[in-house]
């Protein structure tokens, strides 16, 4: 039986750590530490997920000992935030250390919206159209293109972390997991890297899908020749000003 978060005090660390629900993802043993998150019912009824870490650490230059990975996470939640991509919204993030490292992140659920691993398997071609299909497809490219244009790399870009909403407006394309995610100096860096590994886990993404989101992303990106992601062009060179 898993408790229901309540609204106050949000700021307060103890109250999130203290807070159970529903394993979605296990604690697994990584980085030095372990990592799991729950699913927790908000008294307004939303859905909170709640990321718990102990130790799970990331070290940098400004931090040799490291701190856990939800605060780099929290820091690219704002920072795609700020560039215009939909995330999930943080309601806590926060460390701590009591001998060991601790971490949080609370964030809501992406309500409405479903993966693109999903959409292939229910078909949502057939189920919303080919002209919502084909808008899906565009709008992925504009939301990679938003994050890659700020030098922004999501770092772990999966079929599975990839989510779309249909609305009478038009698709919403939103973007989770940016545990890994990271802000490169040299923006094909980090469309090199995206593209490339959306192309390897992409899941049940047909070709001729794959091409077409491509031909979008060309719209705003230019191609090198020279770069080639698995024998097929792709843009790995932001257009200059």
């Amino acid at each position: 039986m898993q408790n229901t978060a309540q609204p106050t005090p949000v700021g307060d660390f103890q109250y999130w750590w203290n807070q159970q629900g529903e394993w979605v993802e296990a604690p697994n043993e990584r980085r030095g530490g372990n990592s799991g998150v729950q699913r927790l019912s908000a008294s307004n009824d939303a859905i909170l997920y709640l990321k718990r870490q102990v130790g799970h650490l990331s070290r940098s230059i400004r931090h040799p000992l490291g701190r856990p990975t939800v605060v780099r996470e929290a820091r690219a939640l704002a920072a795609y935030r700020a560039a215009g991509v939909r995330v999930p919204r943080t309601v806590f993030a926060g460390a701590r250390r009591q001998g060991e490292w601790q971490g949080l992140l609370v964030t809501e659920e992406l309500k409405g919206f479903i993966s693109l691993d999903d959409w292939y398997a229910g078909n949502g071609e057939f189920q919303h159209g080919a002209a919502v299909h084909r808008h899906m497809l565009r709008e992925l490219a504009q939301t990679l293109w938003r994050a890659h244009a700020q030098g922004l790399q999501h770092g772990c870009l999966y079929s599975k972390h990839v989510f779309i909403r249909v609305r009478s407006q038009g698709v919403e394309i939103a973007l989770l997991d940016l545990e890994k995610s990271r802000r490169r100096w040299r923006k094909r860096a980090a469309v090199r890297h995206d593209l490339t590994q959306l192309y390897r886990h992409r899941g049940a993404m047909p070709e001729s899908d794959w091409l077409q989101m491509l031909d979008d992303y060309r719209k705003v990106a230019a191609i090198v020749p020279s770069e080639r992601l698995l024998g097929r062009n792709t843009p790995v060179r932001p257009k200059r000003a």
